[in-house]
């Protein structure tokens, strides 16, 4: 079905593997348009409750593959970087909540795309970084942003000014990463945290969700009316009256017991 990625179903989780393993998962144009197509299945499908993206072989993905670049005139490049940002906002705003697992290499444009993800667990060995000032090139997928609202501003422009990396444990310790893991669990780990989420209301993390992104940019009082708005939508939906429910089975049982 894809040439670039591999779209796996696991009950209801999707794993999304980069999968250009010789070029170390290089993203091409390509790839960010089989993304988006992969995007799309997973918004379809009402039993996927998470997404984890993650790659083949030894790198989550090292970037734009650069061997396309001087192919490109300058309005084919425009529209590349068009795609590339429309897929990463839409990644950004999912309304599924998504991890990134990172393995070995996450550089350049497939770091921001660990970026867009609303959680990133590393292996402790991953190397990370943006190399695009050794290239004579620019951030892109909102990493601007999302950096400083992760690290702030300061931490940010060191990591971007220098193009250095930096290794999974070092991301954790600065925030950058919610957790960093031996390679060997990475997978057992995102997944573990795949199935806590997906016991939760899908509604509910959609709405706050969108929620905790608008915050960002919003004011408090309007947060506080959209909050409102939010919460009557979940308390007087059919889910909740089934886990309303299911919580007084729970707490039925646990008395007789």
């Amino acid at each position: 079905m894809f040439n670039t990625i591999i779209y796996e179903k696991k009950e209801d989780i999707s794993i999304i593997y980069f999968n250009r393993p010789e070029v170390l998962n290089a993203m091409n144009k390509l790839m960010w348009n089989e993304l988006d197509e992969a995007l799309n299945l997973a918004e379809k499908d009402s039993e996927i409750k998470v997404l984890i993206f993650t790659g083949k072989g030894r790198a989550f993905s090292s970037g734009a593959d650069l061997k396309e670049s001087p192919k490109r005139t300058k309005q084919e490049y425009r529209e590349y970087l068009e795609k590339l940002q429309k897929v990463s906002l839409r990644l950004i705003e999912f309304p599924k909540p998504t991890i990134a697992a990172i393995n070995g290499y996450a550089l350049g444009s497939g770091y921001e795309l660990a970026l867009a993800c609303d959680i990133r667990i590393a292996a402790e060995d991953a190397l990370i970084g943006s190399p695009e000032a050794k290239v004579s090139s620019s951030v892109t997928g909102g990493a601007t942003k999302l950096l400083i609202d992760l690290i702030g501003p300061a931490k940010a422009k060191e990591l971007i000014f220098t193009a250095e990396f930096i290794n999974g444990k070092e991301a954790e310790r600065i925030g950058l990463v919610n957790k960093a893991v031996k390679s060997e669990d990475l997978m057992k780990e995102a997944i573990n945290m795949a199935k806590k989420i997906a016991q939760n209301s899908p509604l509910s993390i959609k709405l706050i969700k969108k929620l905790l992104n608008i915050a960002k940019e919003t004011s408090l009082n309007s947060i506080m009316q959209y909050e409102v708005e939010a919460c009557l939508n979940t308390v007087f939906s059919e889910e909740r009256l089934e886990r309303i429910k299911e919580f007084e089975q729970r707490k039925k049982k646990k008395g007789e017991g």
